[in-house]
């Protein structure tokens, strides 16, 4: 099944990018060109990111003491 159509790229290419590493859309994008097209597959992007690191797209705020 493909996760982006724009760039062909399957659901095995997407988990692979991850596990080679990248952590946020931008690298996916380097890598393998998925969400860099229409933008239609990036929820599912940030799904299999998510999975990777629960902590993907929160932002942290900074406490200041």
């Amino acid at each position: 099944m493909y996760v982006c159509i724009c760039f062909a790229v399957s659901e095995s290419q997407l988990v692979d990018v991850i596990d080679d590493g990248a952590r946020t859309e931008e690298e996916v994008g380097d890598a393998c060109g998925a969400g860099t097209g229409c933008g239609n597959c990036l929820d599912r992007i940030c799904d299999r990111l998510r999975a990777a690191d629960p902590l993907h797209g929160l932002e942290l705020r900074e406490t200041v003491a």
